[in-house]
């Protein structure tokens, strides 16, 4: 008999399907860990195969309102780093405190918090938990092959466009998705500036694992600018 890993069950669950971004800063409107838990649950009676989630707090919500896997992030601004998705180990700590599906940690070639650089990080990490799922936030073709190189499980496109590096760079970005999946042994996970039925269409396309959606479901404030824009 095949046994077969919670780990590989998780990326079954998500495997071809559409993974929500439910994220909302404390700058934005619908900042609140319960409305993040019926976005969640809306995002599931539309089909979503997961949750993308940022913060503790929002996760343990979206918790009692879904059973799907959470690709778990913790945003937290430190002085000394450019860094903000799960920057350090004390927010993969209480990521795991949570149960987190996935860990998505950011995995650009930047400087961490600490003067401590990503190898030297995922290092730490990965030997304390050898068996969690963690997710590589990439912005370019080099760091996703590097984050495979290094351990991580998952490889995302979430960062591109939004490193020095990668400023102005098209999104989404075909090319990096294209790249990546033809390259990689590790699933791929295509985000970032998919708003057209027909961005998706293309990507979907490609040797994807699943493609995480955020702006263009969950921020209305964002929508409602979008629209206004054109008809102005």
């Amino acid at each position: 008999m095949i046994t077969v890993s919670r780990n590989e069950q998780i990326l079954q669950k998500i495997k071809g399907g559409l993974i929500v971004s439910c994220q909302a800063l404390k700058t934005e409107p619908l900042y609140s860990s319960y409305i993040m838990s019926r976005m969640a649950f809306a995002a599931k009676e539309g089909g979503a195969a997961g949750i993308r989630a940022n913060t503790p707090e929002d996760i343990r919500e979206i918790k009692k309102a879904v059973d799907l896997p959470i690709i778990a992030l913790y945003k937290v601004d430190y002085p000394d780093s450019p860094i903000y998705i799960t920057p350090t180990e004390k927010e993969v700590e209480e990521l795991i405190e949570v149960n987190s599906e996935i860990i998505a940690l950011d995995a650009t070639n930047r400087v961490r918090p600490g003067g401590m650089s990503l190898d030297e990080f995922f290092g730490k990490i990965r030997k304390k938990y050898p068996d969690q799922l963690f997710m590589a936030d990439c912005a370019t073709f080099e760091e996703g092959m590097h984050a495979q190189e290094i351990g991580f499980d998952i490889v995302g496109t979430t960062m591109s466009g939004y490193t020095e590096d990668t400023k102005g760079v098209s999104l989404p970005n075909h090319t990096m998705i294209k790249r990546l999946g033809d390259a990689l042994n590790v699933p791929l996970i295509a985000e970032g500036g998919i708003w057209e039925l027909q961005d998706l269409k293309l990507v979907v396309k490609e040797k994807v694992h699943a493609v995480v959606i955020g702006s263009a479901i969950t921020r209305p404030r964002e929508i409602t600018a979008r629209y206004v824009k054109a008809i102005s």
